[in-house]
């Protein structure tokens, strides 16, 4: 775990006790920091009764804090802990900026940042694993994995690698990267800001924290990413900015888990960004090549009688879900579930690569409708029966997709749920020699 002197004697109220909030109040605590915690269900609290004095924060006078410290769960458009921090004079931060605090106590080290609305899971992975390759101490925070105050300090040289949602940026100050990213952005969680303009200038604030001698990175044309590049090269405060948006990297086709037009923009943000930190060619590009991908994104769960089988339960809307289309040539797709839109406008490029699409969940009828004349279409509603049916309909050289578009939160705890479901699915059809057995071939 990490722990700083920075924290020492000072007084945090932790509200939120899951996977960050919980880390957060070990390094606190071990530390040496006093602590008033708080979540609202009892096995938690109890578990660290022993640390830390059990006291809704709503309810207790907070004069004096330092800090309160959330999870990026918690919304602050409107909430009572946003309305007690401002009434009490007290920051609200999370665990982000608690790093950000602890790192003078660290071994030299670089930190990079990683955000956008797409491909951030991906692209810090792949940083994180051209890093591991080329033999650079790296460890993945943030947005994913294990929380970055929870695991053990890098040795000198090492490079923290840290996916930063929105959420997440929002209750960070002083994160100075040595190198920042955004990868693009595109309308998402627009309840949590003051329309997409607010959305996209709190991604932006990631490059506000910027050092002058450090980099940034730009990933994408998008109107708003292309907008915050050149506000930042308009202050003239960053020296070292660059734009990725039009570079090229030929060779995608050696790289078995990097396939589709999004993939390759991962790719190539990825090694400008490695190519920041000291990384040549020659230890990058075999990288690309063993890099084995994550669950739930364009995952290849299995292949039998030829067919394909890919999870992207992670694409949780049309525009992570157009390029995904991209990436095959006869896809049978898998979509649906919460909507967070009413059209498929990011994926339409992309319907020629569609044998046949397989609506579930509550955007079943809604997708249904905006796809029955535009190519052949079978609502299913659940993922078990989409799976079957795809699988039925499937010939060899095609694949079957899920690639939602959708939240999961119709039929599913989270996105992780919905693709090991789709993963059982898959498992059934094989284990029952169910692929192919339609009895005509589905026509485009």
């Amino acid at each position: 775990m990490i722990v700083s002197s920075a924290f020492a004697g000072k007084r945090y109220a932790i509200l939120g006790l899951a996977r960050s909030g919980m880390a957060a109040l070990e390094s606190l605590h071990a530390s040496g920091a006093e602590l008033l915690a708080w979540d609202n269900r009892e096995e938690l609290r109890e578990s660290v009764a022993d640390k830390a004095t059990i006291a809704d924060p709503l309810a207790s006078d907070l004069t004096g804090y330092d800090a309160i410290v959330v999870s990026p769960g918690v919304p602050l458009n409107g909430q009572p802990i946003a309305q007690k921090a401002a009434a009490d004079g007290v920051p609200i931060i999370g665990d982000i900026e608690l790093f950000s605090h602890a790192r003078h106590d660290l071994p030299p080290h670089r930190v990079v940042g990683i955000t956008g609305t797409n491909g951030k899971s991906t692209t810090t992975a792949l940083i994180h694993h051209i890093l591991a390759s080329a033999g650079v101490p790296s460890l993945m925070g943030g947005n994913i994995g294990v929380p970055i105050l929870s695991q053990e300090p890098l040795p000198e040289g090492g490079v923290y690698v840290l996916e930063l949602s929105s959420y997440q940026i929002d209750l960070t100050q002083s994160l100075d990267c040595d190198v920042a990213l955004l990868l693009n952005i595109s309308p998402d969680h627009l309840d949590r800001y003051d329309g997409f303009d607010g959305y996209a200038a709190s991604k932006a604030r990631l490059f506000d924290m910027l050092g002058s001698d450090h980099v940034a990175i730009f990933a994408s044309s998008d109107e708003k990413t292309q907008l915050a590049l050149h506000g930042l090269q308009d202050l003239g405060r960053v020296r070292n900015i660059i734009d990725t948006s039009s570079a090229e990297i030929s060779g995608q086709a050696d790289w078995p888990s990097l396939q589709g037009p999004h993939n390759l923009q991962n790719v190539i943000a990825a090694v400008a960004t490695v190519e920041a930190l000291g990384i040549a060619e020659d230890q990058w590009r075999p990288a690309l090549e063993s890099f084995t991908g994550l669950a739930h994104r364009m995952e290849r769960v299995a292949e039998a009688s030829g067919v394909l089988f890919v999870n992207d339960s992670k694409a949780t809307n049309p525009a992570s879900t157009g390029p995904a289309l991209g990436a095959y040539p006869k896809i049978h797709w898998i979509l649906g579930g919460l909507p967070k839109s009413d059209t498929l406008t990011e994926c339409e490029p992309f319907y020629r690569n569609v044998v046949k699409a397989y609506t579930i969940g509550e955007a079943g009828p809604m997708f249904g409708k905006l796809l029955a004349d535009k190519i052949p279409v079978e609502s299913c509603e659940m993922i078990l029966t989409a799976v079957q049916q795809a699988a039925a309909n499937a010939r060899p050289g095609e694949v079957v997709l899920l690639s939602p578009a959708c939240a999961s939160f119709d039929q599913f705890r989270d996105f992780e749920a919905r693709g090991e479901c789709f993963r059982t699915a898959v498992n059934s059809v094989i284990e029952n020699d169910l692929i192919g057995t339609a009895t005509s071939e589905v026509s485009q």
